[in-house]
């Protein structure tokens, strides 16, 4: 790994009986954020986890800066839902020698949450934007997010963008993120990277990205093509049509 890249995914293979990742390679340089894309099952959150730590890969090096203060969300947490975000707080925190209790208020204020009311009185997106305080009130130089926008209405999620910009603006700190929702793509991330079928199709800056696509779909360089066009026009390229039911 060089001095350019706070993450450096080389060859990372994993067999399942069922499904392989396999070779998948990306770099990831501070200050930057990469959205990663892909139908379910093609393995994103395969490739997360590795990362993370949570999956033992068959092969493949995963070169991390700065590795004792990763910050993992993947899916879902699940809390005791009789239990205040106070109390959930004041064990977590424990946990990490650069905890920032002034970062985490921020956030707090910034998600307008109440860190006094128990987990059964929060929807979905409240407890989703306090795993995300939570997650980012350590001072990670790496964030690896699973989904974290999904069920998420529009105004938090355009919270969320503004808090992760300004997470990387510094230049020391980067977000890895999966997601399905393609304008959070459009919207904060630098770089893409495209997994389809366990392998890495194509990753780039997000305007090279776009471009690249555009001559594989034989387009005119100023063609209109979004992220929702190219996931279409890939994955459905090699479906059989003629199954389905007139």
């Amino acid at each position: 790994m060089t001095n350019d890249s706070l993450l450096a995914v080389s060859h990372l293979t994993k067999h399942y009986p069922q499904f392989t990742l396999q070779d998948v390679s990306f770099t990831i340089a501070p200050g930057t954020i990469m959205g990663m894309i892909g139908v379910n099952g093609a393995g994103k959150s395969t490739t997360l986890k590795s990362i993370a730590g949570l999956v033992n890969p068959t092969s493949g090096t995963i070169q991390l800066a700065g590795a004792e203060n990763l910050a993992v969300m993947l899916g879902e947490t699940v809390y005791y839902p009789e239990k205040k975000l106070a109390a959930i707080t004041k064990t977590t925190r424990q946990f990490y020698s650069q905890w920032d209790e002034d970062q985490y208020r921020y956030y707090l204020r910034f998600f307008n949450l109440d860190d006094q009311k128990k987990v059964k009185e929060l929807s979905t997106g409240m407890q989703i934007k306090y795993q995300l305080a939570v997650t980012m009130s350590h001072h990670a130089s790496m964030l690896i997010l699973d989904e974290p926008t999904s069920g998420i209405d529009p105004v938090s999620r355009d919270a969320i963008r503004q808090v992760f910009r300004h997470y990387v603006a510094d230049g020391r700190h980067s977000i890895l993120f999966s997601t399905h929702i393609t304008t959070d793509l459009a919207a904060i991330a630098d770089t893409i990277t495209y997994i389809h079928a366990g392998t890495v199709l194509y990753s780039a800056a997000k305007a090279d990205f776009i471009d690249h696509f555009r001559r594989e779909f034989s387009l005119g360089v100023d063609a209109p093509l979004n992220f929702d066009d190219i996931m279409i026009k890939i994955e459905r390229k090699d479906s059989d049509d003629s199954a389905i039911p007139a």
